[in-house]
């Protein structure tokens, strides 16, 4: 019996690896992951050691294997992207964001296979236009990223509609426009962690948090505010859209709902039982220019869809981040 199998491209890594964890609960698929792990000791193959993994192979002998398993791939969902903002090598940023996520648009198109792949609220620069996931090539090309990272998204959001309007398209595919996304198996990212997953250290230990302060008129130190949106709910998204194969587009994934950096420290320190201790202190230089002071997920779309899910509050998903992984002696999903 051919096996039936869900390619996870960065499958070890924040994402990448919940996703794999939801779908290797289905016992009649094989969940292959394709990602570096690094080191031993800096843990990130512990991301997947709960969860039973079909096969594994490296980002550099992706289309190999693919190539030998191409009549059992149901679906590919490409997670597998360097996602820092402040990346300083322009040239590895598009080959790995955009030049990869062509190749494998082209693979998934010629052999008739599904895709799904992570996109990105930086896609929308500082906001001015607004956060409707329209797919039109106009609204699409009028986008303006603060960064690298942003722009590599946006150019394959762009290229995906432009080739889709071709016919040469996979029979399925589907671009997530992450927001604010935190929850467990993130700890591997260093500085690019979640808000929540960098606070948490001094708020088990009793410390002051440091938040950044504002620096634009009518917005309070911590008032910046961001569409917070926790992982479980990302992967109810994804784990759905491989049940509904006629949904095709870009779409937007967040909560719904812009929270303040100030409203996240606290939920931390709610959920730990302690009183909130929160300094703000200057923002680096370099950020200042590049920095979002609102993000708010439209998600008219998704939902006109059929997606009828629902959001975990910004309180409730903290409170099971932090009691559930960050405060366990094994914090990994």
């Amino acid at each position: 019996m051919s096996r039936r199998i869900a390619f996870v491209t960065g499958g070890a890594g924040f994402i990448g690896s919940n996703i794999a964890a939801r779908l290797a609960c289905d016992w009649a698929l094989d969940v292959v992951v394709c990602d570096w792990l690094g080191p031993a000791e800096d843990g990130k193959w512990r991301n997947l050691a709960k969860h039973p993994i079909g096969d594994f192979t490296q980002p550099e002998r992706m289309f190999e294997w693919l190539g030998a398993h191409a009549h059992e791939v149901e679906v590919v969902i490409h997670m597998g992207a360097i996602s820092s903002t402040t990346e300083p090598d322009a040239d590895r940023i598009i080959q790995t964001n955009f030049g990869l996520s062509r190749d494998l648009w082209g693979w998934c198109a010629e052999h008739g296979r599904r895709l799904i792949y992570a996109s990105s609220a930086a896609t929308y620069g500082d906001g001015g236009l607004g956060f409707d996931d329209d797919n039109g090539l106009e609204a699409l090309a009028a986008l303006r990223p603060l960064n690298a990272y942003g722009w590599s998204k946006a150019l394959f959001d762009l290229y995906a509609v432009r080739q889709a309007a071709r016919g040469v398209a996979p029979p399925q595919w589907a671009g997530l426009k992450f927001f604010n996304v935190y929850g467990p198996n993130e700890d591997h990212k260093g500085p690019m962690k979640s808000v929540a997953a960098q606070i948490w250290p001094d708020v088990a230990q009793g410390r002051q948090v440091k938040l950044f302060k504002s620096y634009r008129e009518g917005v309070a130190d911590g008032g910046q505010l961001r569409d917070f949106v926790y992982v479980r709910d990302v992967v109810d998204v994804v784990e759905w859209l491989t049940k509904r194969p006629d949904v095709n587009g870009v779409y937007n994934l967040g909560s719904g709902r812009a929270r303040s950096f100030r409203d996240l420290a606290q939920a931390v320190f709610a959920a730990a039982g302690a009183p909130p201790q929160i300094e703000y202190v200057a923002m680096p230089p370099a950020l200042q220019g590049r920095y979002q002071y609102f993000t708010e997920a439209r998600l008219g779309r998704l939902r006109a869809a059929g997606y009828e899910g629902q959001f975990t509050s910004l309180e409730d998903g903290v409170a099971d981040y932090v009691r559930g992984y960050l405060s366990q002696p094994d914090p990994h999903q």
